[in-house]
């Protein structure tokens, strides 16, 4: 019983070890079973995938289309949630990778669409050609985020994309979770997929550009051959053609030879007329430069002197004189214009017309337009009103001068043009629809609308007439004067300061012209900034003097009539001879026919002894002014000779020189510090019945009797040197500035005005003509400068010259100011007094 029992529990032991093993056996093969099924079930994932994406993509020949198709089907099928894909492109600087397709990217992502090689991890997957994984990113690299909510990445995973050695992209991708060995396993083999695809879409590509050009050459290649096929046909007919005429050949050649001969000539004829058109342009400028100065400076003593005559100061001119003066004054004036209006457009065409922009203040322009044309519109009993629209700007950066010339124009041809009614000048900022082209853009534009209800323009008219010279009613029987330039020159001096001007207008109801002007130019801000200042005044040395002229000899006896008037100044045709050529002129309408006044005119003592030798005199005038004492000698023997002791002797001075008033002093001799006063000596003692009787002028009626215009005492006696080579412009100036209680020293070129100005030092300003002989006042105003003396004199440049860049000359040269001839009379007071020294 014993022994069963143990047997027993050994079959038990034995059987029941057996079962356990046979358990182990089994799991070991069933967990065998599962990874071998996983495996499987992964490279069932792997080939599927991968046979499936690569599926997708054939067929496409755009590359960013298939960067687009592999991120929206790669990224999420390896549980990613961000992916990139960038191409290799070639680039100057080198190699880079450019973004064409992203999964998940947000979208306020500011990193770069383009990496260089070697750049970031993207950039050294490229040039390392190796895959680069990263399991742990640190907080705030990249975020994931949805609707829900937002999360951030702890795997990144970069895949150069190659084929055969060659870069051809990389693939980004991060993900919240580790990626498997399956996925990263999928994803090696899937750029090598894509690798190969993304090759054969670029040497498609590259293909079909090879295949387009090649159809293209082929295509030429056609049309080039058959023309070459139509030529060999040409050339074969002319050959035959040419065997006809081969005999004609010599003569052929010889006149050919002939023919270019005259073709050579003709050549160099048209090279040399077209150098002479360029020196023609070159000197258009100085031309100009010059017209300018010729009329205006004839102009200059014309509206002086009409403007003097019309004040009348000494009160000796009839009411119709008067009349005729402010007439006189009238017409040079409308020539004076019309030599502007030519000179400016001219100026524009050429593009020599210079922009000076300011701070225009609207309030200042406004009351320039009221002062200017509300009188105008008041004597024809025309409504005038200017109004500023809300939002018009306060000040306008601009060239006032030009803004006024543009509305001057406009306005007045607004009041000529109309009849009865009104003219409005309305100031707004100018609406987007209407601002016609070429006007500078960039800011804030404002429009001058000037509106009248005259005449109005035809449609067909109203281009024409901003051509020069022409109007709207261009007939000889037109009822409304004028050159035509003025709308010319307003449209070209628009442009020039960046706006433009538009016409509406219905014939027989008005116009309404419009200015469109930016409020502030950039270039004109930049202009404004960098204007230099004026040019300091610096000191520098003298000049030289003139020569001496010896005494004169004796003068011979006194004869009868008729009567003579000997002039003695230093140069032909000066000062004095014109104001006494006036006198004769008065005196010529009251004397009797017959008695007639000869003026001899002589230059220095020995013309002068010359004249009174040969024939006696009824008056002699003397210039006080001969270098070295010449005047006091002339003097002396003139007092010394007792046939000429009863020959009224007048001496014209600027200054009192009283040691040379007691050498001379004795017998009819005068000394006379204004002109005005040596003009009526003149007429009195050339009025005289009998040689040493003074009688008064005859004239026809009673002078108008108007106030004699009182003399500023701060002016009274201050002396002023006018150095001009021009008599008549001596004479005018002169004679206002005389008007207004001035003592006036003449020189008639820059090197006589720098000897005057030393020997008298009581001179306190200078006006210096620009052009002269000899010495010009640019050079005579820098000698004057360079002396120490004279660093703070004034010296007013006085010119007809009104071109660009003469101001600016002018200043740079010296002087302390500009002013431009035709000369105002008040401008030009106005100007002398703020420079005289207090």
């Amino acid at each position: 019983a014993v022994a069963e029992g143990d047997l027993t529990r050994s079959i038990t032991v034995d059987a029941s070890g057996e079962v356990a093993d046979l358990k182990d056996n089994i799991n070991s093969m069933v967990e065998s079973l599962r990874e071998t099924t996983l495996a499987n079930q992964e490279q069932d994932w792997l080939k599927t995938n991968l046979a499936r994406i690569s599926a997708l993509m054939q067929g496409h020949r755009d590359l960013p289309v298939v960067a687009e198709l592999i991120m929206d089907e790669l990224v999420p099928q390896v549980s990613a949630q961000y992916g990139a894909f960038y191409l290799a492109e070639d680039d100057e600087a080198g190699p880079e990778l450019r973004l064409v397709g992203s999964y998940g990217r947000p979208e306020e992502d500011n990193r770069p669409a383009r990496i260089p090689f070697g750049r970031s991890l993207v950039g050294q997957a490229a040039r390392s050609r190796r895959t680069i994984a990263v399991d742990e990113l640190p907080p705030g690299y990249v975020t994931i985020s949805s609707g829900l909510g937002q999360i951030e990445p702890t795997t990144l995973l970069l895949l150069p994309i190659l084929f055969e050695e060659q870069v051809l992209g990389v693939i980004e991708l991060a993900a919240v979770t580790a990626f498997t060995p399956v996925q990263r396993d999928f994803l090696q083999q899937l750029v090598d997929t894509i690798g190969v695809n993304v090759n054969t879409i670029v040497a498609n590509a590259r293909t079909d550009e090879l295949l387009e050009e090649s159809q293209r050459l082929t295509s030429e290649l056609r049309s080039r051959s058959a023309e070459l096929q139509a030529r060999q046909e040409e050339l074969q007919q002319s050959n035959a053609e040419l065997e006809d005429k081969a005999s004609l050949l010599a003569d052929q050649n010889r006149d050919i030879e002939a023919k270019n001969l005259q073709i050579e000539q003709a050549r160099q004829e048209l090279e040399a007329r077209a150098q002479q058109l360029s020196l023609a342009s070159r000197y258009k400028s100085e031309f100009l430069a010059n017209m300018s100065h010729e009329l205006r400076t004839s102009l200059n003593s014309l509206l002086i002197l009409a403007q003097l005559l019309a004040q009348n100061p000494s009160r000796n001119l009839t009411p119709k004189q008067v009349e005729y003066a402010g007439i006189i004054h009238s017409a040079g004036s409308d020539l004076l214009q019309l030599i502007n209006d030519i000179l400016d457009l001219s100026k524009v065409e050429a593009g020599k017309m210079d922009v000076s922009p300011e701070r225009v203040p609207l309030r200042q322009l406004i009351e320039y337009v009221e002062a200017t044309f509300r009188p105008m519109t008041s004597q024809k009993s025309l409504d005038f009103t200017v109004t500023t629209a809300p939002g018009a700007p306060a000040d306008l950066l601009t060239d006032d001068s030009r803004l006024r010339q543009i509305l001057r124009n406009l306005l007045s041809n607004a009041v000529k043009f109309t009849e009865q009614g009104s003219v409005e000048l309305r100031i707004e900022p100018a609406p987007d629809d209407e601002v016609p082209k070429g006007v500078v853009r960039g800011g804030t534009l404002v429009a001058f609308r000037v509106k009248d209800t005259g005449i109005g323009i035809p449609e067909q008219q109203r281009e024409t007439i901003f051509g020069a010279f022409q109007q709207a009613d261009g007939t000889t029987s037109r009822k409304y004067g004028g050159t035509g330039l003025g709308l010319s020159i307003t449209r070209e001096i628009a442009h020039l300061l960046g706006g433009a001007v538009t016409v509406t207008s219905t014939p027989g109801k008005g116009s309404t012209f419009t200015l469109f002007l930016p409020v502030a130019r950039v270039d004109f801000e930049e202009l404004l900034r960098s204007a230099p200042k004026p040019p300091e005044l610096s000191p520098a040395g003298t000049a030289p003097g003139t020569g001496v002229l010896e005494g004169a000899p004796p003068a011979a006896a006194r004869r009868e009539r008729p009567r003579r008037l000997l002039v003695v100044e230093e140069r032909p045709r000066g000062l004095l001879t014109l104001v006494a050529e006036s006198v004769v002129g008065d005196l010529g309408h009251g004397r009797a026919e017959g008695a007639t006044v000869d003026i001899i005119a002589a230059v220095g003592a020995h013309e002068a002894a010359g004249a009174l030798a040969a024939e006696p005199c009824h008056c002699v005038v003397v210039e006080l002014g001969a270098p070295d004492g010449e005047s006091a000698r002339f003097l002396r023997a003139l007092r010394g000779d007792s046939a000429l002791a009863s020959v009224p002797v007048l001496v014209h001075s600027s200054h009192r020189t009283e040691h040379l008033a007691e050498d001379t002093a004795g017998g009819s001799l005068e000394y006379l510090y204004s002109l005005d006063e040596l003009r009526e000596r003149i007429a009195l003692h050339l009025s005289a019945e009998e040689p040493g009787e003074v009688l008064t002028l005859v004239r026809g009626e009673e002078p108008q009797l108007t106030a004699p215009q009182p003399v500023d005492e701060r002016t009274r006696g201050r002396t002023v040197l006018v150095v001009d080579d021009d008599a008549r412009n001596l004479f005018a100036l002169s004679g206002i500035l005389e008007l207004h209680g001035f003592r006036v020293l003449h020189a008639e070129n820059g090197r006589k005005g720098i000897d005057t100005l030393v020997n008298n030092p009581d001179v306190e300003l200078v006006l210096m003509d620009v052009m002269m002989p000899e010495m010009d006042g640019y050079t005579a105003t820098a000698e004057i400068r360079r002396m120490p003396q004279y660093a703070d004199l004034p010296v007013i440049a006085v010119t007809a010259k009104a071109m660009q860049g003469d101001r600016e000359k002018s200043l740079a040269s010296g002087a302390s100011d500009y002013v431009t001839k035709p000369v105002d009379t008040q401008d030009l007071i106005a100007c002398v007094r703020r420079w005289l020294p207090a």
